[in-house]
């Protein structure tokens, strides 16, 4: 069974200029990514996909590996995550490499362990069936009594549920943005990371930031503080 993973890494940011390769805590956020993959001792190789030079060094640095650089193709705005996966998948099979299993993970997902990639691969492992893991978290509030604003006035968007109690309501959850398993031939026949047969894969809140902006940036170092014991 080979396994590899993906951290894709394009060079450009508009709303966090350089974020994949900013300073998070004292060192480049991607290397959390590359050093909890590296950690965990379920790849075979852990690779970033980039168009950029910087942060193909900083990789390297951190003992990841860089066979290739990213197509133009796959490098601008309207590139998916899918697109990337199978790009690299791909040329690897050009150079004579194949893997049963891919991991996409994030390289601004600083909250990322080692003993959670373990626990998903594991998961995937135990259920031949299916093609995929997708970490889940769930949301604090029922979106089901969400309110939306019309008119300068509040109201319920899903009417029926305002006068059900919150517990009442089934969970929802959402992805977590940190890190997928997928079988690769499900990846190849579907195009999608969240393939017919998805397991869940749940987190907790405290370990999840999805970090889009500046206060994103602050909210996920208090929250690595947190979970690794830091006081300042």
């Amino acid at each position: 069974m080979k396994v590899l993973a993906i951290i894709p890494a394009r060079g450009g940011s508009k709303r966090i200029p350089n974020k994949n390769i900013k300073d998070f805590l004292g060192r480049p956020i991607i290397s959390y990514s590359i050093e909890a993959a590296l950690n965990s001792g379920i790849f075979d190789e852990v690779m970033v996909s980039t168009d950029s030079m910087s942060i193909a060094d900083i990789a390297k640095e951190y003992k990841a590996s860089v066979p290739f650089m990213r197509s133009d193709k796959n490098s601008g705005d309207n590139a998916t995550t899918e697109d990337v996966l199978i790009e690299v998948v791909n040329m690897y099979k050009e150079l004579n490499f194949a893997f049963d299993i891919i991991c996409c993970i994030y390289p601004a997902a600083p909250l990322i362990t080692s003993s959670r990639l373990l626990d998903a691969y594991e998961l995937l492992l135990q259920n031949p069936d299916a093609d995929s893991v997708v970490p889940v978290v769930r949301y604090s509030f029922p979106p089901q009594r969400g309110v939306i604003i019309r008119n300068g006035y509040i109201e319920y968007m899903y009417q029926e549920n305002a006068s059900k109690r919150s517990q009442d309501l089934e969970p929802i959850y959402h992805d977590c943005g940190q890190f997928y398993f997928c079988r690769t031939d499900s990846l190849l026949e579907y195009g999608d990371i969240i393939a017919p047969k998805s397991i869940p894969f749940e987190i907790s809140e405290r370990e999840v930031q999805d970090i889009d902006n500046i206060s994103d940036w602050d909210i996920a170092k208090i929250k690595y503080k947190i979970m690794n014991g830091i006081e300042r």
